[in-house]
């Protein structure tokens, strides 16, 4: 069963025009029928939900393509495939390092409000 681009934005929650974004970098892939219309299996559909988990982890659109394939491929999820693991590392790293960065931000943040703490205590 095919559907068209306003059915299968409204199933997977988003827009006719996030869909086209999604066509334009290769992530999605309609048929056209003899109108020209684009068609969508119920595939798609499971692909537009990746896609859009991905992007709310905060993945970019060019990070997406290898979690894609591996769904095309036939696989159960799109992340059990080397090409998504190699993708999945980089991403991690990313967060450990913002992760450090926040921690060293907090720590700033406390000694700060320790130094008034401090501050006023003397005064009072």
């Amino acid at each position: 069963m095919f559907m068209l681009i306003g059915e299968l934005a409204e199933r997977a929650g988003t827009s006719p025009r996030t869909l086209r974004y999604y066509e334009e970098h290769g992530l999605i892939r309609p048929r056209r029928d003899a109108n020209g219309y684009r068609q969508y299996d119920d595939g798609e559909l499971r692909v537009v939900h990746e896609i859009r988990a991905l992007l709310a982890d905060g993945f970019g659109v060019g990070d997406i393509r290898p979690f894609v394939e591996c769904l095309r491929a036939g696989n159960s999820a799109g992340h059990v495939c080397p090409d998504s693991a190699v993708v999945l590392r980089r991403k991690l790293a990313e967060v450990d390092d913002f992760i450090d960065q926040l921690t060293a931000v907090q720590e700033r943040l406390r000694d700060q409000l320790q130094e008034i703490k401090c501050h006023f205590a003397v005064r009072e």
